[in-house]
Protein backbone atom coordinates (compact mmCIF):
# COMPACT_ATOMS: atom_id res chain seq x y z
CA UNK A 1 0.00 0.00 0.00
CA UNK A 2 2.62 2.47 0.62
CA UNK A 3 4.31 1.84 -2.85
CA UNK A 4 0.82 1.79 -4.24
CA UNK A 5 0.69 5.95 -2.36
CA UNK A 6 3.97 6.84 -3.34
CA UNK A 7 3.26 5.68 -6.92
CA UNK A 8 0.04 8.23 -6.90
CA UNK A 9 1.74 10.94 -5.40
CA UNK A 10 4.40 11.38 -8.21
CA UNK A 11 3.71 14.60 -10.72
CA UNK A 12 2.61 14.14 -14.00
CA UNK A 13 5.20 14.96 -16.73
CA UNK A 14 4.92 18.62 -17.78
CA UNK A 15 4.62 18.04 -22.05
CA UNK A 16 7.33 20.65 -23.70
CA UNK A 17 6.18 24.03 -25.34
CA UNK A 18 6.29 24.47 -29.24
CA UNK A 19 9.41 26.96 -28.78
CA UNK A 20 11.32 24.42 -26.39
CA UNK A 21 10.51 21.74 -29.12
CA UNK A 22 12.35 23.43 -31.57
CA UNK A 23 15.24 24.46 -29.59
CA UNK A 24 15.98 20.81 -29.17
CA UNK A 25 15.57 20.36 -33.02
CA UNK A 26 17.67 23.36 -33.51
CA UNK A 27 20.18 21.67 -31.08
CA UNK A 28 20.01 17.99 -32.97
CA UNK A 29 20.66 20.03 -36.44
CA UNK A 30 23.62 21.77 -35.41
CA UNK A 31 24.92 18.57 -33.94
CA UNK A 32 24.36 16.26 -37.35
CA UNK A 33 25.64 19.80 -39.08
CA UNK A 34 29.24 19.91 -37.71
CA UNK A 35 29.67 15.49 -37.87
CA UNK A 36 28.38 16.04 -41.56
CA UNK A 37 31.23 18.86 -41.89
CA UNK A 38 33.52 16.72 -40.09
CA UNK A 39 33.20 13.34 -42.39
CA UNK A 40 32.83 15.64 -45.61
CA UNK A 41 35.20 14.98 -48.53
CA UNK A 42 34.87 17.20 -51.32
CA UNK A 43 34.49 16.31 -55.48
CA UNK A 44 34.83 20.00 -56.63
CA UNK A 45 37.72 22.10 -56.54
CA UNK A 46 36.12 25.13 -55.33
CA UNK A 47 35.46 22.58 -51.90
CA UNK A 48 38.88 21.47 -51.66
CA UNK A 49 39.92 24.95 -51.88
CA UNK A 50 37.58 26.15 -49.17
CA UNK A 51 38.20 22.61 -47.30
CA UNK A 52 42.10 23.57 -47.32
CA UNK A 53 41.65 27.03 -45.85
CA UNK A 54 42.94 28.94 -49.22
CA UNK A 55 39.13 30.32 -49.94
CA UNK A 56 37.96 32.22 -46.59
CA UNK A 57 35.68 34.57 -48.23
CA UNK A 58 31.99 34.06 -49.20
CA UNK A 59 31.75 37.01 -51.75
CA UNK A 60 34.91 35.09 -53.39
CA UNK A 61 33.25 31.75 -53.38
CA UNK A 62 30.17 33.07 -55.03
CA UNK A 63 32.25 34.00 -58.07
CA UNK A 64 32.42 30.58 -58.80
CA UNK A 65 29.55 27.68 -59.60
CA UNK A 66 28.81 26.21 -55.84
CA UNK A 67 27.86 22.60 -56.40
CA UNK A 68 28.17 21.49 -52.36
CA UNK A 69 26.03 22.92 -49.80
CA UNK A 70 28.70 22.44 -47.16
CA UNK A 71 30.76 24.76 -48.72
CA UNK A 72 28.08 27.61 -47.99
CA UNK A 73 28.17 25.89 -44.36
CA UNK A 74 31.47 26.46 -43.69
CA UNK A 75 32.31 30.16 -44.86
CA UNK A 76 28.40 31.42 -43.52
CA UNK A 77 26.82 30.92 -39.88
CA UNK A 78 23.25 29.94 -41.37
CA UNK A 79 20.04 30.15 -39.79
CA UNK A 80 16.98 28.62 -42.04
CA UNK A 81 13.48 29.04 -41.74
CA UNK A 82 10.06 27.39 -42.95
CA UNK A 83 7.72 28.86 -45.43
CA UNK A 84 3.77 28.17 -44.71
CA UNK A 85 2.74 26.92 -48.44
CA UNK A 86 0.46 24.14 -47.40
CA UNK A 87 -2.87 24.28 -46.26
CA UNK A 88 -4.50 21.49 -43.84
CA UNK A 89 -7.93 20.15 -44.26
CA UNK A 90 -11.35 22.02 -43.19
CA UNK A 91 -14.82 22.53 -44.05
CA UNK A 92 -15.82 24.39 -46.77
CA UNK A 93 -11.81 25.19 -47.40
CA UNK A 94 -11.02 26.66 -43.84
CA UNK A 95 -7.93 24.84 -43.27
CA UNK A 96 -4.69 26.17 -41.49
CA UNK A 97 -2.20 27.21 -43.26
CA UNK A 98 0.87 24.71 -42.65
CA UNK A 99 4.83 23.90 -43.70
CA UNK A 100 4.15 20.97 -45.94
CA UNK A 101 2.12 21.53 -49.74
CA UNK A 102 0.94 17.84 -49.92
CA UNK A 103 -0.49 16.47 -53.25
CA UNK A 104 -1.87 13.23 -55.07
CA UNK A 105 -1.16 11.53 -57.94
CA UNK A 106 -3.84 8.76 -58.72
CA UNK A 107 -2.15 5.21 -59.96
CA UNK A 108 -3.85 1.55 -60.43
CA UNK A 109 -2.18 0.83 -56.71
CA UNK A 110 -3.91 3.92 -55.31
CA UNK A 111 -3.19 7.21 -54.07
CA UNK A 112 0.37 8.19 -53.84
CA UNK A 113 1.21 10.95 -52.06
CA UNK A 114 4.02 13.83 -51.96
CA UNK A 115 5.18 16.60 -49.74
CA UNK A 116 6.15 19.51 -50.72
CA UNK A 117 8.53 22.04 -48.40
CA UNK A 118 9.78 25.31 -49.19
CA UNK A 119 12.68 26.63 -47.03
CA UNK A 120 14.36 30.07 -46.57
CA UNK A 121 18.26 30.26 -45.13
CA UNK A 122 20.22 33.35 -44.58
CA UNK A 123 22.98 34.44 -42.32
CA UNK A 124 20.56 37.61 -40.90
CA UNK A 125 23.97 40.28 -42.17
CA UNK A 126 23.08 40.45 -46.05
CA UNK A 127 22.64 36.44 -47.67
CA UNK A 128 19.84 35.10 -48.02
CA UNK A 129 18.67 31.85 -50.65
CA UNK A 130 15.46 30.19 -51.43
CA UNK A 131 15.08 26.46 -52.17
CA UNK A 132 12.25 24.27 -52.97
CA UNK A 133 11.77 20.62 -52.52
CA UNK A 134 8.94 17.50 -53.14
CA UNK A 135 9.42 14.03 -51.99
CA UNK A 136 7.51 11.09 -50.76
CA UNK A 137 7.80 11.96 -47.13
CA UNK A 138 8.16 15.17 -45.40
CA UNK A 139 11.82 15.41 -43.94
CA UNK A 140 13.51 13.85 -46.83
CA UNK A 141 11.22 17.21 -48.75
CA UNK A 142 13.07 19.60 -46.07
CA UNK A 143 16.52 18.38 -46.43
CA UNK A 144 16.46 19.12 -50.39
CA UNK A 145 14.90 22.04 -50.18
CA UNK A 146 17.42 23.40 -47.46
CA UNK A 147 20.02 22.11 -50.07
CA UNK A 148 18.56 24.11 -52.94
CA UNK A 149 18.53 27.16 -50.60
CA UNK A 150 22.03 26.82 -49.48
CA UNK A 151 23.01 26.48 -53.33
CA UNK A 152 21.37 29.49 -54.91
CA UNK A 153 22.23 31.73 -51.58
CA UNK A 154 22.61 35.50 -53.34
CA UNK A 155 24.15 38.73 -51.66
CA UNK A 156 21.67 41.42 -51.50
CA UNK A 157 22.69 45.14 -50.42
CA UNK A 158 21.65 47.10 -48.17
CA UNK A 159 21.49 50.82 -47.05
CA UNK A 160 19.50 53.78 -45.28
CA UNK A 161 17.50 55.15 -47.78
CA UNK A 162 14.40 56.57 -46.18
CA UNK A 163 14.25 60.57 -46.89
CA UNK A 164 13.05 60.88 -43.08
CA UNK A 165 16.26 58.73 -41.66
CA UNK A 166 19.54 59.33 -41.24
CA UNK A 167 21.37 57.01 -39.32
CA UNK A 168 23.35 55.55 -41.59
CA UNK A 169 22.94 52.07 -40.61
CA UNK A 170 22.10 48.82 -42.82
CA UNK A 171 18.46 48.49 -42.02
CA UNK A 172 16.60 48.82 -45.17
CA UNK A 173 16.80 48.43 -48.94
CA UNK A 174 18.48 50.69 -50.66
CA UNK A 175 15.94 52.13 -53.37
CA UNK A 176 12.24 51.42 -54.45
CA UNK A 177 12.57 47.45 -55.91
CA UNK A 178 10.41 45.19 -57.38
CA UNK A 179 9.65 41.73 -58.06
CA UNK A 180 7.67 39.53 -60.16
CA UNK A 181 7.12 35.68 -60.21
CA UNK A 182 4.03 34.33 -61.91
CA UNK A 183 1.36 37.10 -61.31
CA UNK A 184 2.31 38.49 -58.03
CA UNK A 185 4.61 41.49 -57.67
CA UNK A 186 6.02 42.69 -54.73
CA UNK A 187 7.28 46.42 -54.29
CA UNK A 188 9.68 47.23 -51.42
CA UNK A 189 10.62 50.62 -50.66
CA UNK A 190 12.94 52.00 -48.00
CA UNK A 191 11.56 52.78 -44.45
CA UNK A 192 12.90 54.92 -41.50
CA UNK A 193 14.35 53.06 -38.78
CA UNK A 194 11.77 51.67 -36.29
CA UNK A 195 9.23 51.02 -38.30
CA UNK A 196 9.71 47.42 -39.29
CA UNK A 197 8.60 44.52 -41.74
CA UNK A 198 5.48 45.82 -43.48
CA UNK A 199 4.70 43.28 -45.34
CA UNK A 200 3.17 39.94 -44.90
CA UNK A 201 4.12 36.99 -42.83
CA UNK A 202 5.68 34.88 -45.42
CA UNK A 203 8.19 37.71 -46.79
CA UNK A 204 8.53 38.87 -43.51
CA UNK A 205 10.64 35.45 -42.95
CA UNK A 206 12.53 36.19 -45.57
CA UNK A 207 13.75 39.62 -45.13
CA UNK A 208 14.44 38.96 -41.37
CA UNK A 209 17.46 36.01 -42.30
CA UNK A 210 18.20 38.49 -45.23
CA UNK A 211 19.20 41.50 -42.45
CA UNK A 212 16.36 43.31 -43.36
CA UNK A 213 14.88 45.50 -40.48
CA UNK A 214 12.58 48.02 -41.78
CA UNK A 215 10.44 48.47 -44.92
CA UNK A 216 7.33 49.54 -46.56
CA UNK A 217 5.78 47.16 -49.23
CA UNK A 218 2.78 46.73 -52.15
CA UNK A 219 1.75 43.31 -53.33
CA UNK A 220 -0.54 42.58 -55.85
CA UNK A 221 -1.98 39.24 -58.18
CA UNK A 222 -2.59 36.27 -56.23
CA UNK A 223 -0.68 37.04 -53.57
CA UNK A 224 -2.17 33.20 -51.98
CA UNK A 225 -0.11 31.49 -53.71
CA UNK A 226 2.80 31.59 -51.16
CA UNK A 227 5.08 30.01 -53.45
CA UNK A 228 4.81 32.50 -56.27
CA UNK A 229 4.99 35.61 -53.61
CA UNK A 230 8.05 34.14 -51.96
CA UNK A 231 9.72 34.25 -55.47
CA UNK A 232 8.34 37.78 -56.06
CA UNK A 233 10.17 39.17 -53.00
CA UNK A 234 13.57 37.22 -53.98
CA UNK A 235 13.81 38.84 -57.26
CA UNK A 236 12.54 42.05 -55.66
CA UNK A 237 15.68 41.57 -53.17
CA UNK A 238 18.24 40.10 -56.14
CA UNK A 239 17.20 43.81 -57.87
CA UNK A 240 18.76 45.75 -55.03
CA UNK A 241 22.42 44.70 -56.31
CA UNK A 242 21.84 45.16 -60.17
CA UNK A 243 22.25 49.05 -60.04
Amino acid sequence: MRQFEQRRSFEPRKRKSKEEIAVIREERAKQQQATDLENWKPKTKLGKLVREGKIKNIDEALTHRILEPEIIDLLLNLKSDVLNIGQAKGKFGGGKRRAWRQTQKKTAEGNVPTFACMVVVGNGNGYVGLGYGRAKETLPARAKSTRKAKLGIIKIKRACASFDCNCGEPHTVPFIVEGKCGSCRVKLIPAPQGTGLVIGDECKKILKVAGIKDVYSASTGQIRTTINLAGACMDALRKTTEM
